[in-house]
């Protein structure tokens, strides 16, 4: 995608995350966005959000659904891992966090696996004259502020913030997004509120329930279409949804 909905002909668009939830949400909205000569593959934790009767995604071109892992075929060079976000366990504060293999298993499946996905498949999808590469990383206040509890989630996603900025350095042909879509209504959302160790913290996120400030997926995912076709945000800025 680049500037304005004409850009979207002839895209080729990689979506993790999204049989459901924000990524299906995002999913509805760019599907029927796609024009003639797109690809759109997309995967989640079954594949099966995608492809029940139903899911509310049309898409004009071939797209295929994937779960955890994608073939050889999805793409020209090699196979690639997908990633999810995991919250971790967040019932352990930090002094409770002295496993390493539990820690490093965190980091590969939410940092080492988003890092090797998107550099696998900027080299698939490689420079083309007259085309755009844009890559989102679904970021979260987290990775700015510290939230008890949160030790594991918090250092993921600042991790991945400051990763993500570095390929914007890096290779300034590449469009780059760190969108926090605020405190979304979601599965996650109820773990927050009845899992964080953390009493306080805990029912900070049970008021914002309680007083109906959860963000609707569609509306936070409409944010994010909107940025991408006004295409005007500097590369590997953060954009938090308050902000728009």
């Amino acid at each position: 995608p680049g500037a304005g909905k004409e850009r979207w002909a002839a895209t080729a668009c990689v979506l993790t995350g999204a049989s459901r939830g924000f990524g299906r949400s995002v999913a509805r909205l760019l599907a029927p966005r796609l024009g003639r000569g797109s690809l759109l593959v997309v995967q989640g934790r079954t594949g099966r959000g995608l492809e029940q009767p139903g899911c509310g995604v049309r898409c004009p071109c071939p797209w295929q659904v994937v779960g955890t892992r994608w073939s050889s075929q999805s793409l020209p060079t090699q196979t690639i891992p997908w990633f999810l976000g995991s919250l971790g366990d967040i019932s352990k504060s930090f002094l409770d966090l002295t496993d390493p293999e539990e820690i490093n298993q965190y980091f590969a499946f939410n940092v080492t696996s988003a890092l090797c996905l998107t550099s696998s498949a900027l080299q698939a999808f490689g420079e083309r004259p007259g085309s755009v590469r844009t890559v989102v990383n679904v970021s979260s206040l987290c990775a700015l502020k510290p939230f008890k509890s949160w030790a594991l989630y918090c250092s993921g996603k600042a991790s991945r913030d400051m990763m993500f900025q570095v390929l914007a350095l890096e290779e300034p042909g590449v469009r780059v997004l760190n969108y926090a879509p605020g405190p979304l209504d979601t599965d996650m959302q109820l773990l927050a509120r009845t899992k964080t160790g953390d009493v306080e913290m805990r029912q900070q996120f049970q008021r914002l329930q309680e007083s109906g400030k959860l963000i609707d997926c569609a509306v936070s995912a409409q944010k994010l279409v909107n940025l991408l076709e006004e295409d005007t945000f500097p590369s590997g800025a953060h954009v938090d949804f308050y902000s728009l």
